[in-house]
């Protein structure tokens, strides 16, 4: 029996995309563990881990996806993407691990980076609202993005922080940089498996390449940040659970469309309508919702998280349902 090509198509869509995802997850995983070695060995504060070494590792998958997307010529994978795992990394990996258990942060604890959160999603929205998103405004970004990771740093080396548990997977430090440059080189690949499938598969199904950009890509490439969160919560570290996602967000926006930006100026005007009408104020209700919770409860249990899940899942219905019915393109 002889295959057709839209079968083939399907099936080569299908692999690509799935193969993306595992090499991002392993690769972001070796990453990950083998940066908060390397950290601790250095003599670099377990605070700042979180919230800036495993929030970079975690974001790399997005970074690579993005800026191979937009240099594709594919604006809103480059944008939903982020947008999308800023979303799913609150709504659905905050909301799946307080259904573990409850998430605590400490009184008063990690308020500026909250702030800081709640600033770059606002910031992001005023920028693809007026298209802005041009090479001085990457510039900007990243700037304002290495000036908030000496901020953190100075702040974790002047305030009293708790010790987290040694993280010995490595015998030794240069073992650990094996596995990180191996980790980052399964990211790369995959990520360009990722951007290969979701092109194809958005043309195949008939959506916006935004909507692919805002689900498939956006939970792939937030997978890392899934897989910390989970682990860190059966070990207790909230710190890390809370710090991860905070700097992820805060990373996601002003590193990665800031040098996607930088790279090769997006086009906003370009992209899907619901983008711009409807994804990217999901993002900011998320981040700001989220944020509050943490200011004045100072907890996410188990109900809190099943109403992120649920949120979440209600968003991605209506993604799909906006995408299908929407203009195409």
């Amino acid at each position: 029996m002889i295959e057709s090509p839209l079968s083939e198509a399907l099936f080569f869509a299908a692999g690509a995309l799935m193969l993306g995802i595992i090499m991002l997850v392993r690769g972001g995983n070796w990453m990950i563990d083998a940066s908060i070695y390397i950290a601790r060995h250095c003599g670099i504060p377990p605070m700042i881990v979180g919230l800036t070494i495993v929030a970079f590792g975690t974001s790399l998958p997005e970074l690579v996806v993005s800026v191979n997307a937009n240099l594709a010529g594919l604006p809103g994978i480059a944008i939903g993407n982020v947008v999308g795992s800023n979303t799913a990394n609150i709504l659905l990996i905050i909301g799946a691990t307080a259904c573990m258990t409850t998430i605590t942060v400490a009184k008063g604890g990690m308020n500026r980076d909250l702030a800081v959160m709640i600033l770059a999603a606002i910031l992001l929205a005023a920028l693809m609202i007026t298209d802005n998103l041009n090479r001085a405004t990457g510039i900007a970004m990243v700037l304002a993005l290495i000036g908030y990771t000496f901020w953190q740093y100075w702040s974790a080396t002047h305030e009293d922080n708790e010790e987290g548990e040694d993280h010995k997977k490595f015998k030794s430090l240069p073992y650990s940089f094996l596995f990180l440059i191996a980790g980052l080189a399964f990211i790369i690949i995959g990520a360009e498996f990722l951007v290969r499938g979701a092109k194809l598969s958005a043309e195949i199904i008939g959506v916006p390449d935004a909507v692919i950009g805002l689900t498939i890509i956006a939970v792939g490439t937030s997978l890392p940040e899934l897989t910390t969160c989970l682990i860190a919560a059966i070990k207790k570290q909230h710190g890390i659970v809370i710090g991860n996602i905070v700097g992820s967000n805060i990373f996601n926006i002003l590193m990665i469309i800031g040098l996607a930006s930088l790279i090769k100026p997006i086009p906003t005007a370009q992209l899907a309508p619901q983008l711009l009408s409807v994804d990217i104020w999901v993002m900011c209700a998320a981040s700001i919702l989220f944020a509050l919770i943490l200011m004045t409860i100072k907890k996410v249990n188990r109900l809190t998280g099943i109403l992120f899940l649920c949120g979440y899942l209600g968003y991605v219905i209506s993604v799909y349902v906006l995408g299908l019915s929407g203009p195409q393109g």
